[in-house]
Formats: structure tokens, sequence, C-alpha cells
């Protein structure tokens, strides 16, 4: 390697031996980057509650407050109108969009931690706007602002986290970051509780200032870890790839262990090479949506999968709850306190969303999705149900969040986690950060459509489904139930080179049977000193891209 210690790769071809041992040091480094996750939700949920505080309506559209004792039916009309409603809250989707897919070309460029850190400095500029607006016009543009921060940070967190975390604990740890979010959902809430009453700027200003907090923590913390290795190896810097999986592994560099992991590495990448060459700029998005559809490793299908999870996570409808919770809680006409009932939902998101670290490493992924979709669709019917024959009764009501609180259990511990970790473990390295950017960006495409849509189904100037909306969230869960059972590939266990054999060699419904039986290594050739083939180090140096 020029201008390294290192002369040439050990290898290994024991596929028990691809990865050293755990240790919490390596741990903390890696579950540090889910972090990223409170900001994430924070910024979140903290408009739910202030889109239901008096100030900040009186401030948006001018309508006078109600007088004292005024009865439910007088106050339900001060609120926000519903275009006024869904331009707030979906602008900050529509730049987390872009900022997803800006940012799966920004991290091949300049590094995973580069990109994470430029969006939290993208991301404190929006909360400044925020903080500053005393009108619409500011608060959107903060927003969209914002958003871009969020779509670079919620895009290549996961993807550093699956690159730099141990395969034993991959599903945990990017778990962890559900579980952040989950925090910066309680949080923001917990916020909006306290100021709801304040009758000044500060009942909404205070909830968005919190946030530049969140930043400034992941920015600075994030600077201090190692670089991912994968991300080195793409470029061809097989000597700072090590040092990186030394430092994340807690081993010298000359470990066996860090050694045959980066041999690896390497030789996996050099094989995705082969299958798809190396081209242009817009050939390497291109390659994204190359090869079979019946295929379940090629390109194009590993893409669907990713976006589509993604999709089908929004399909779910959990972020009617919290989004506009606040507010369908006060059309239910019968609960005198809304916010503690946003409050006590996200609450039950936080408590529940631990369960998958142990779930998902114990049970795997596809089976946390198909039965977490049967159970959220479940409960999500019969809240429509109950909701649509006896709504007014207030034992119904209670039954009916009893449900979504259920609903939202299911939730958190099944696909809540389980999507971000599957997309950030089915992509090949060549396309890997541009693969997770785009199911991230479909992520934030439907949260922006369901956004956008839902307060004119549920507005009581548009559509005013009430809680029939929940047989459209019901219907969708049906369909997330069916995708996972006939889609999703089971990817316990496996190191992110053994995810792309298993692809080539199963199918979905048969991939929890598989096991590794060789490596990359062992197949590209190894030396009678058991190294990797010089010609695969000098090739993959040669031809390190950013593309």
């Amino acid at each position: 390697m020029p201008g390294g210690a290192i002369k040439e790769v050990s290898a290994t071809a024991d596929v028990d031996r691809i990865e050293a041992p755990i240790t919490w040091k390596a741990y903390f480094m890696c579950a540090f980057a889910a972090f990223g996750g409170i900001y994430f939700g924070y910024d979140s949920g903290y408009i739910n509650g202030v889109k239901g505080m008096a100030y900040f309506i009186h401030q948006q559209t001018g309508l006078d407050y109600p007088p004292a004792g005024a009865t439910p039916d007088e106050k339900k009309y001060f609120v926000l109108e519903s275009w006024r409603d869904s331009l707030i809250t979906s602008i900050l989707s529509a730049g987390t969009f872009f900022g997803a897919i800006i940012a799966g070309d920004l991290a091949d460029f300049v590094g995973r931690r580069l990109t994470i850190i430029a969006g939290c400095s993208i991301f404190l500029v929006g909360v400044i706007l925020q903080t500053a607006s005393s009108g619409l016009g500011l608060l959107v543009a903060g927003r969209l602002i914002a958003g871009f921060g969020v779509g670079f940070v919620s895009a290549i967190i996961i993807l550093y986290m699956s690159e730099c975390s141990p395969r034993k604990i991959r599903g945990a740890v990017v778990s962890g970051y559900q579980f952040a979010i989950t925090i910066g959902l309680l949080l923001s809430n917990c916020v909006d509780y306290a100021t709801q009453d304040r009758m000044d700027t500060g009942s909404y200003r205070i909830p968005i200032a919190i946030q530049m907090l969140w930043a400034l923590i992941l920015g600075a913390g994030i600077a201090f870890l190692p670089e991912s290795p994968r991300y080195f190896v793409k470029r061809g810097k097989l000597d700072d790839a090590a040092k990186s999986l030394a430092r994340l592994r807690g081993q010298p560099i000359v470990s066996d262990f860090v050694q045959n992991e980066l041999a690896e590495i390497v030789a996996n990448h050099e094989y995705e090479l082969q299958v798809v060459p190396q081209g242009t700029y817009w050939s390497s998005w291109a390659n994204c949506f190359k090869g079979s559809l019946m295929k379940p490793s090629s390109n194009l299908r590993r893409t669907i999968l990713g976006t589509s999870m993604q999709m089908m996570q929004q399909w779910t409808g959990v972020n009617f709850i919290f989004y506009f919770g606040t507010t369908f809680f006060k059309q239910l006409g019968t609960i005198s306190n809304p916010f503690l009932i946003s409050l006590i939902t996200t609450l039950v998101n936080v408590c529940s969303t631990p369960i998958s670290f142990w779930t998902v490493e114990r049970f795997g992924r596809r089976p946390l999705l198909i039965w977490g979709a049967l159970g959220m669709l479940i409960c999500e019917f019969l809240v429509a149900i109950m909701g649509t024959a006896n709504g007014d009764n207030p034992n119904v009501v209670k039954a009916m969040i009893a449900f979504i609180c259920i609903y939202i259990f299911f939730f958190a511990s099944t696909w809540g986690p389980g999507a971000w970790v599957v997309i950030g473990e089915v992509f090949p390295l060549p396309i890997r950060s541009r693969g997770v950017a785009l199911s991230t960006s479909s992520n934030w495409l439907w949260n922006c459509i369901i956004t956008v849509i839902t307060p004119y189904l549920v507005g009581e100037d548009k559509g005013n489904l009430g809680a029939k909306v929940f047989f459209l969230w019901g219907a969708l869960c049906t369909a997330c139930f069916v995708y996972a059972y006939l889609l999703v590939p089971e990817t316990k266990g496996l190191s992110l080179e053994q995810v792309d054999k298993m692809l080539e060699e199963t199918t979905p419904r048969t991939s929890s049977r598989w096991v590794p039986h060789t490596t990359f290594a062992a197949e590209a050739g190894l030396t009678e000193k058991g190294t990797l083939a010089p010609e695969i180090v000098e090739d993959v140096e040669r031809k390190g891209s950013v593309v």
C-alpha cells in the first residue's frame, strides 16, 4: 500500500474469523452515532404540539382567543387552517427528501463523518431562522433548510453505523437510532407540554431553539470518531481503512482480526466492481437500477427493496399520531388534555423501542417485520371500527386510545427500527451510499406526501374522516404484512459482505436458513503465506473512486 506500513493483507477462509471480538469501546463508538436520531425525532415531534398552542394559532391566523368557558364546538374552530397546517408540517419532509439524495453523493466525496457534520451545520442555520420567525414565511423557510440538514444526517448516520458496527450487534446498534428518535419525540412533547400555556413567543421559540443543542452534540462528537473503513476501501485508501478498522475493533493494525476483516471487505469490493464496473458519475447512479427484477441480489432489486421498505414504514401511519395526534385527540371531543395524551403515546413509543435491541438479534429482521405488521393492522382496524360505531362515547374513546398505544408498541418494537436496519445491510459497497440515500429519501418523500394529505383527510373543514382514517392505515398495514412475507430477506448475524453472498444464493423466504460457507477472500485467491492476492489489493487501490 503506497505510503503505508502494511505491504500485504492477511486473509482467511474461516467464516468465523472475519471480524474481531466485540469490545465495549467498539460498542460505544458505534452507538454514539445513534445520537443523531434525537434531533431527527425532536424536530419531527415539536411541531405537533406547537400547532396546538393558543398563542401560535393566534399569531399565525389572527383568530381571536376562545372566551373563558367556551364550549368544545366553539373551541374546535380555533385551529390552523388545513392548508397552513399541511405546509408547516410537510415542508420539513420536502427538505429532507432532497437533503438525503445530496448526502448520498457527498458521503462518497468527502466521507461519512464530514457529511454528518455538514448536515448538523445546515440544520443549525434552519433552526436559527425558525427561532427568529414571527410569521409563516420565515418559519417555513427555516423548516425547509433544517430539513436539508436532517436529510443529510438521517441518511448517512444509518450508512455510518451499518458500515462500522460489528455484525453480531449491528441490528441492535442501528435500532438504537430509532430509540434515539423516540427520545427526541418524547423530549419535544415534554417541552411543548411545559410551554403550551405561555402567551408570548416563548411558547414556540423555546421548543424550536432547544434543537440547536442536539446538533452541536452530534456534530462535535462525530468529529472524534473514526471514519468508516469501507469508505476508505471504496476510495482505495487501504492504509487508512486499516487504521480506522483497528480503532473501531479495539485491535492493533497488525491483528489477524483486523487484517482478515479488511481482506474480506477488499475482496468483496473487487468482486462487486467486476459484476458492475465503474463508469462516469451518472452511470454510478444508473448502477443502482441495473440487473434483473427477479434476481434478489441485483442492484435494481436491492434498490426497490430499500426504497419500498421506507415507503412501507411511512404507510404504517404512525406519524399521523406523532404529527397530528394533538389535533386528532382534540377532535374526539371527550379528551380534556390532548397534550397529555400525545405525551403518553410518545412515552409508549420510547419504552417499547428498546425491546428491539434484543429481538432484532434474537429472532431476526424478517419475523419482526411480519408479526409487527400483523399486530398493527389488527389494532388500527379496531380503532377505526370503534370510532366509527360509537366515537362519542367517552369509554369507547378510552378503548381507542388504549389500542392506539398497543399499535404504537408494535411499531416501535418492529417496523420502527427494523426498516432502518434492513436498508443499511442490503446494498453492496459500490452503490451503498446512494442506495441508502435513495431509501431514506423515499422515507421522507412518503412522509411529505402523508403530512400534506392528512390535514385534508381529517380536517373538519375538509374530509373530516376522524377515526375512519384508521381504516386507511389498517389497509396499508395489510400491504406491509404481505410485503414483509414475500420480499424481506433475513440478514441477522451476517457481515455486510456475507449479506451479498446470501442474496445471491437464496430467496427472501429461504434466506433465514442460509449459513456462510466461504469467504470472498478465499474465492478471490490466497497466497501461500495466507494473504490476499496482491493484484487484488493493487486493483482496489488503483480503482479507488468516489463513483
